[in-house]
């Protein structure tokens, strides 16, 4: 019988014997990993430009300040004294609507997914612009925009694309976002060797219309065949004040081809009608809203529908709350709509992210770092920053 203490020494002498074989193994595998990591410093960005949205309700009441006092977004007499106060009257009653979609907006947790399954692809795609790197860059909520430059210039980035993530340009969206990025700048030196361009629209890309003709085509399976061919698509999307479209936005007749692109993938199988959703304050904004043209269909004797979200690329309190609570379930409910279905955003859907995925390829690729159309300025732009920034991004692309 061995005694205790040399029983000991045996188990540590195996002990030590079994480190040495195994950790230099362990150090061997881990090695590749970290020199891989290492080499992975990425060589184009793509700069994801979004509203954003509150990822708690604790971050509410700055996200809604920075929506009321950016002049882009939305015009108010004395705004930097009525824009607070607006807000933070609104702030209570946003949050108790945050709580019923669950505490936050998922709207980051969807554009970093899209993130990451488009430089995947692009990384596979296009090697040689490669590797890729996401960067959210949203412009109410973090990260911020400004956030979001001072990390690309730390990364070192080669070639930086900003890529709206709105489809459909509008002064009040995606140009607020690119004036946020001139303003950064303007006090500031730009990174050094940096090569830098801009997708700013794609409202007509075919498999941005092949993904949502998908998400419908989703939803009227669930009808029943004798009523299926009746139901009428109603495509929702943000509403806009009339004043910046008599100004000359862009932004209606985009969100008008995007529909037809999809009712084209359609086969124009359907009734379809473009609302509006999601109008602010007492001036006169694009019509019919989303509630009001489901209120009057339902007094022509219709009685089933699918809401279409068509320019929103992702979910958030716009379709999580206003579609899908607001008017999916107490309103069809008080109108007595027989169904109603809500098509999903595009989100991760396999074909809208082969939509970005081919947008930004096809841009790294060809010879135009920026459109015509986004220097072009709205025929009665009043907006002197939209000028500077116009401007300045021409200089710096081309």
């Amino acid at each position: 019988m061995k005694c205790p203490r040399f029983h000991v020494l045996s188990i540590g002498k195996q002990f030590m014997q079994m480190h040495n074989i195994i950790w230099p193994r362990f150090l061997s595998v881990l090695a590749p990993k970290v020199a891989t990591q290492d080499v992975k410093k990425p060589k184009t960005g793509i700069i994801m430009l979004n509203m954003g949205g509150p990822a708690t309700k604790d971050e509410v009441h700055n996200y809604l300040l920075r929506i009321m006092t950016d002049t882009d977004m939305i015009q108010l007499p004395v705004q930097s004294t009525l824009g607070p106060l607006i807000a933070k009257r609104r702030t209570p009653e946003v949050q108790k609507k945050y709580d019923e979609i669950g505490g936050g907006s998922p709207i980051l947790k969807w554009t970093e997914r899209q993130g990451e399954l488009l430089c995947q692809k692009l990384d596979e795609l296009s090697p040689e612009t490669g590797p890729h790197k996401y960067y959210v860059a949203f412009r109410y909520a973090s990260p911020l925009t400004e956030d979001t430059l001072d990390l690309i210039e730390k990364d070192g980035v080669e070639r930086a694309v900003i890529f709206s993530q709105y489809p459909q340009y509008s002064c009040a969206t995606t140009g607020s976002s690119f004036n946020a990025i001139y303003k950064y700048y303007r006090s500031r030196k730009l990174p050094a060797g940096v090569k830098w361009s801009i997708i700013d629209r794609w409202a007509t890309h075919p498999l941005l219309a092949k993904t949502v003709a998908d998400r419908i085509r989703t939803e009227l399976i669930k009808f029943p065949d004798e009523v299926k061919n009746d139901v009428i698509i109603m495509f929702s999307a943000h509403s806009l004040p009339l004043k910046a479209v008599n100004r000359g936005d862009s932004y209606p007749w985009e969100v008008g081809a995007t529909v037809q692109a999809v009712m084209e993938e359609l086969g124009y199988s359907n009734p379809y009608s473009l609302v509006w959703q999601s109008k602010v304050g007492p001036l006169p904004w694009l019509q019919p809203s989303t509630d009001e043209a489901l209120k009057g269909f339902v007094k022509q004797g219709k009685k089933n529908f699918i809401l279409v979200p068509i320019a929103f690329v992702n979910e958030h309190i716009e379709t999580l709350h206003e579609l899908d609570i607001e008017y999916c379930n107490d309103l069809a409910k008080e109108i007595g709509v027989e169904m109603i279905r809500r098509a999903a955003a595009p989100n991760d859907h396999p074909l809208f992210i082969d939509a970005l995925t081919d947008l930004v390829k096809t841009h790294l690729h060809n010879n135009q770092p920026i459109s015509p159309k986004f220097l072009t300025r709205c025929p009665h732009c009043t907006n002197a920053r939209c000028q500077q920034t116009k401007s300045w991004f021409a200089k710096l692309c081309i």
